[in-house]
């Protein structure tokens, strides 16, 4: 009896060395405090070996004069602004080439794509070409290419490309004309806030009544009717608040309009080229998975290739597409980062001159890493919710 008493007290203990839910609590809670104990090791090593260094920290440097230009800014800079606002000039910069690489990249990708499964021998095999090559090529050498290759050996200023409205392109880049408003130029503005609200509200009622009675409406016709038409009601009533300043040539430069420099050119090119080769593959898998029977449906209903990819095969495809474009979309931000190589100042390249002139190293790479997270988090915020919109719901 005694024996059978030990043993009856021992199971309990025994049971809670082989319960699941238990270990498992365990296992966490010891993963936590090893994380914590390695960040504090990392943390008090870092400060201590800042402190034998003699090298201060915190981030009151960004108060500081930065004492050097920045050749491409979108808001206003001089060598007298502080460090922090370099960085922000580095931001913009960095967010204005992956926005518009990203549009570019979109488009050109999904014509490649869709290409590459034409019918036309000659189309589908250039559509390879170009994916074959671009993706098989560093995106570094596709930045030489466009920055050595191209943009380098254009005319000098004084014997610069004409092109229509007004706009040349020389080797300093690509110049066109500037848009002045003047006084009474917000009923342009309002007009536009008005066009994108009121398509906003005529495509849901058109999209409701064609769920409700089968009827279409046309839409695009009608929001590009607004989007143009009320705009320019605007512009009529507040009396044309609009001047134009063209370049003019001079004998070594040209002088007035909107200069777009070639070393934006030459990463917002490469960028866009080398990743459309990625999303033109992305978009050819999303269509080939959707069902043969699909296409056969709609061959059958009368409807036309072109208007049966349009309505039927592509709004199919993009629950394939979309998960890994968000991936592409990602990688040209974070590609950006390599036009430190040909002299665009964005946010990695104006961070590196701040590092060599302060020493504040930690301070610098911790900036990059926020800024980089929320960009990335933002953009894979904005692809999640478009993702769920573009799903299909079943009835």
């Amino acid at each position: 009896m005694a024996v059978q008493d030990v043993t009856r007290a021992q199971e309990p203990k025994a049971s809670l060395l082989y319960d699941p839910t238990a270990r498992s609590i365990f296992f966490q809670v010891l993963l936590i405090l090893l994380l914590v104990f390695g960040i504090w090791w990392v943390v008090d090593n870092t400060i201590e070996n800042l402190r034998r260094s003699n090298i201060s920290t915190g981030f009151d440097f960004l108060r500081g004069r930065a004492g050097f230009d920045i050749s491409n800014t979108l808001i206003q800079y001089s060598s007298d602004s502080t460090y922090g606002r370099a960085i922000l000039v580095g931001f913009w910069n960095t967010v204005v080439v992956a926005v518009s690489g990203i549009v570019t990249a979109t488009v050109l990708g999904f014509l490649i794509g869709v290409a590459r499964l034409s019918r036309n021998w000659l189309l589908r095999k250039i559509a390879m070409i170009y994916v074959e090559v671009f993706r098989n090529i560093p995106p570094l050498l596709v930045i030489f290419f466009w920055y050595l290759g191209v943009l380098s050996i254009l005319p000098a200023p004084r014997d610069s490309i004409v092109l229509p409205f007004g706009s040349y392109l020389n080797s300093r880049g690509f110049y066109f004309p500037r848009f002045i408003w003047e006084q009474g130029s917000w009923l342009v503005l309002a007009g536009l806030a008005v066009a994108v609200a009121l398509t906003w509200f005529v495509a849901r009622r058109a999209k409701a009544r064609q769920m409700a009675t089968g009827q279409r409406f046309p839409v695009f016709w009608t929001a590009l009717a607004l989007i143009v038409g009320l705009p320019l009601l605007g512009f009529v009533l507040a009396g044309f608040p609009l001047t134009l300043e063209f370049p003019q040539a001079g004998t070594f430069n040209l002088t007035g309009g909107v200069n777009i420099k070639p070393e934006f050119l030459s990463l917002y090119l490469a960028l866009s080229f080398y990743t459309a080769a990625f999303i033109a593959e992305i978009v050819r898998a999303g269509i080939m998975g959707v069902s043969k029977g699909q296409s056969e449906a709609a061959a059958a209903l009368g409807l036309r290739p072109g208007t049966a990819l349009r309505l039927v095969i592509i709004p199919q495809a993009l629950r394939i597409i979309i998960p890994p474009l968000t991936s592409q979309y990602l990688n040209l931000t974070k590609n950006s980062s390599l036009a430190v190589a040909i002299g665009y100042p964005d946010l990695y390249a104006i961070g590196g001159t701040i590092l060599n002139q302060t020493g504040q190293a930690i301070e610098i790479v911790v900036i990059f890493m926020v800024i980089y997270l929320s960009i990335s988090l933002l953009t894979s915020l904005f692809m999640n919710w478009f993702n769920a919109k573009m799903a299909l719901k079943e009835r």
